[in-house]
């Protein structure tokens, strides 16, 4: 099967600082047969010459991608695209938290499936899963947006002697944890692995004859595949609009839900401008149809460009886009320098709009582990925090809630130039009505 008739999976790669993570991608691409060996020996080289040793080499894979333009070294970035038997995959590699979250959020790369990276040293691990630890808070993320698939590494065993009881005593902890953050760990694959040595990456380790399950490779074929939101109404979040001449009003953007056709009624959100489409293209292609996950341009008849903007939703006539004055929403915050209260308004990131938007009040404090709420209307939130809030954008914002529609109900809010909290959509409170302006 060639690459695009394979499903299509986004995968995010997570886990504390110190775990491995970028070790372990870098090579499983190599084993993979994704990546050169001749590369990798060539950061070898770069990185004792930097005094980092030997150790970094694979690390340096990922993180070449990240600096490469500041180091001018070049090497080919499509590797974060590989293939397995089953699938076709693109790497969101995870660096830092805040890019994370940032890449969690914007649609193009909502994450189909996660790997998880533990280290199994002693320190390590819990630092990663203890209340606060970077692996505890990943994966609570990864659960609250919508992350169904995951798989477990349990990393540097090599440093543990490949011992079977501290694998086991490692697997329970994470597993704990695991179930605190609302997976069912009955689906996932705890994998004793070394990213550095390379066992049970590809090849079954012969240190550990104990372990009968899958490698990492296999593990990654075990997983389902993502099922395309065909079915549920067409929601088109407006990328850019082009005025062409002779042409008309050609707006561009994902097909994120549904499907559609030359000469369907369509309507633009805010505005309510109803539309016919013309024509339908991909990469200069004519289609007859389009459906969710496509990324094109139309020809919009009857909708004046100044009724149509980035960020605003195009849906079937009868089953406009919603569009909120005032949300419902559980958020994560992220990162705040000291703590915010009701009335902080940082901009709302979500789908193709950008908005100001004023936390207006704060409904109750959220006990990651089991969702339920510590503390009715807190004061303020910091760090770390999982809240329910109220959030009015400054201008009503097309919108729909995550469990009707995830690919559009996610959002962050930015400040500063920074994320400062991760967000799904639980309710429109207050619905924007273009007939009653």
């Amino acid at each position: 099967m060639s690459a695009s008739k394979k499903p299509h999976m986004n995968l995010v790669v997570t886990g504390h600082v110190d775990n491995g993570k970028s070790t372990t991608v870098g090579h499983l691409m190599v084993d993979m047969g994704v990546i050169d060996p001749r590369t990798i020996e060539a950061f070898a080289k770069e990185s004792e010459a930097t005094g980092k040793g030997d150790t970094f080499k694979y690390a340096w894979v990922l993180d070449s991608i990240k600096d490469e333009r500041e180091r001018g070294i070049t090497i080919d970035l499509a590797f974060q695209k590989f293939e397995t038997p089953k699938f076709f995959y693109t790497l969101i590699d995870a660096p830092g938290h805040r890019d994370f979250i940032k890449n969690m959020i914007t649609g193009a790369s909502e994450a189909d499936a996660a790997i998880l990276v533990v280290s199994v040293k002693p320190g390590e691990m819990e630092a990663a899963i203890e209340p606060g630890g970077q692996g505890r808070e990943h994966a609570f993320l990864a659960r609250t947006l919508g992350v169904g698939q995951l798989v477990v590494a349990l990393n540097k065993m090599d440093d543990a002697g490949y011992s079977e009881a501290r694998y086991k005593e490692v697997k329970d902890q994470v597993e704990k944890m695991l179930k605190l953050v609302g997976y069912n760990t009955s689906k996932i694959n705890f994998i004793p692995i070394s990213g550095w040595k390379g066992d049970n990456l590809v090849k079954k380790s012969e240190n550990m004859p104990w372990y009968k399950g899958p490698t990492l490779a296999e593990a990654l074929d075990m997983f389902e595949p993502p099922e395309k939101p065909i079915g549920k109404p067409l929601r088109i979040p407006v990328q850019d609009v082009y005025s062409i001449t002779g042409v008309g009003t050609v707006p561009v953007g994902r097909v994120e839900t549904g499907k559609m056709k030359a000469g369907d009624k369509v309507i633009v959100m805010p505005s309510g401008t109803v539309g016919e489409i013309k024509s339908i293209e991909t990469h200069h292609t004519q289609m007859e149809t389009a459906e969710a996950g496509d990324n094109i341009g139309f020809n919009l008849r009857g909708v004046d460009k100044k009724a149509i903007k980035r960020g605003d939703m195009i849906g079937p006539v009868d089953n406009p886009p919603t569009v909120a004055k005032e949300l419902e929403a559980q958020i994560i915050v992220i990162h705040h320098p000291t703590a915010m209260a009701p009335g902080y308004t940082p901009v709302l990131h979500a789908h193709t709009a950008q908005v100001a938007a004023t936390i207006s009040e704060f409904v109750a404090k959220i006990d990651p582990k089991t969702g339920g709420a510590t503390e009715q209307n807190p004061k303020f939130l910091k760090t770390g925090d999982a809240a329910i809030v109220k959030i009015k954008p400054v201008r009503p914002l097309p919108i729909e809630t995550f469990k009707e529609f995830p690919e559009i109900g996610r959002f962050a809010l930015r400040d500063m130039g920074t994320t400062i909290a991760a967000g799904v959509v639980k309710a429109v409170t207050e619905k924007y009505d273009p007939n009653k302006k």
